[in-house]
Parts: structure tokens; C-alpha cells; sequence
């Protein structure tokens, strides 16, 4: 729980009581590589905290998988769309590896949120994040090429060594030759 108490202090200033309390309500789940956490048609109900592996988001079926998105160690994040209404989800979230989670329930950060302000306090700023990082994501769809995209993504390692091609150029909005046009040129 080192990761994660160093991911909270580092957001918010919490009292040592108050952050055992926080983290007594996460659960340790281990989970396979190609196991879901989150089927499309479920409604979400639960945060995670990546310790170690990962997990993708993607829409459609079989060859037509389309990845939206990938997260890695010390990631905190949800299905928020599905979550915040209460709807079934349009996503599936997948290990891409396996994967160690510390999870815990809506019901029970709802109820962290009403009895700590600094947890009120960490939730906002972990959303605040989740926003820029959309806002940069879109833009830079909008106006880099998928080349520029890709050499953003190269800083951050885990997207290269842990995402299959077929994956990452879905990211990217590409078919696998492009992407392996892109890497060509790169070397």
C-alpha cells in the first residue's frame, strides 16, 4: 500500500489516521491478463488503483475491438460515464497483462467522501487530472498527425513495451501497417 499512500500524500495533505482509515476500505484483486473487470452493459461501481499491469478500455467485438485508452501503474481511475449516472457501460476494461488492483466500491467512497473533506478534496483533484489529460488527448487528435501522437506516447514507456500493435494503433486511430510505417521512419 506504499504506492498508493505516496499517490495520496502527494495530492493531498491527510492525517495518518485518516489515511488508514482510507486505505482500510481497499481491497487487494488480482487479475489475469485478458480477464475483464468491467463488462460493456454493466454499470460500474468501482474505483481502481493500479499497482502493477494494466488495463485497457475498449468498445466493440472480436477483430473490431477499438482501444480507447490504456492505464498503468499508479493510475486511479473508473468507467466515470457509467459510474457517475448509474448506466450500463459502453466499454469493456481489460488486463492487458496481469494485473494488481486495489479497488473499492462507489458506496464506500461516497462515504469516505462525506466523512473526510480532505478525500473530498483528493477526488476532485484526481478528476481535475483525468480532464486535462482528456482535454490534451483530444487536442492533440485534433492536430497532431498520428506520427506526433506516437512520439508522444514513446515518453511514456509502458505504452510501447506493454501494448500490443494492434492495440496502439487503434489508440492511434491507425491500421497496424501505418503504425508500422510511423516506427520505421522513427528508427
Amino acid at each position: 500500500m506504499k504506492e498508493f499512500s505516496d499517490f495520496i500524500k502527494y495530492r493531498v495533505r491527510i492525517s495518518e489516521a485518516d489515511l488508514t482509515t482510507v486505505l482500510s476500505k481497499f481491497k487487494n484483486v488480482t487479475v489475469k491478463k485478458g480477464a475483464l473487470v468491467l463488462r460493456k452493459g454493466q454499470i460500474a461501481n468501482q474505483y481502481f488503483f493500479i499497482k502493477s499491469g494494466g488495463l485497457r478500455l475498449h468498445y466493440g467485438e472480436f477483430d473490431e475491438q477499438h482501444t480507447s485508452w490504456v492505464f498503468f501503474e499508479n493510475d486511479f481511475f473508473t468507467e466515470i460515464s457509467s459510474l457517475h449516472a448509474q448506466v450500463p457501460s459502453r466499454f469493456n476494461i481489460e488486463a492487458i497483462e496481469d494485473t494488481v488492483l486495489l479497488v473499492i466500491s462507489k458506496a464506500e467512497m461516497d462515504q469516505l467522501y462525506k466523512k473526510f473533506p480532505v478525500w473530498q478534496e483528493f477526488g476532485r483533484k484526481i478528476w481535475e487530472d483525468m480532464c486535462i489529460r482528456q482535454i490534451d488527448q483530444n487536442l492533440n487528435y485534433q492536430t497532431l498527425s498520428a506520427k506526433q501522437i506516437y512520439l508522444e506516447l514513446l515518453k511514456n514507456s509502458d505504452f510501447v513495451k506493454k501494448i500490443p500493435v494492434k492495440q496502439l494503433a487503434s489508440i492511434l486511430g491507425i491500421t497496424p501497417n501505418a503504425l508500422s510505417r510511423i516506427r520505421k521512419e522513427i528508427k
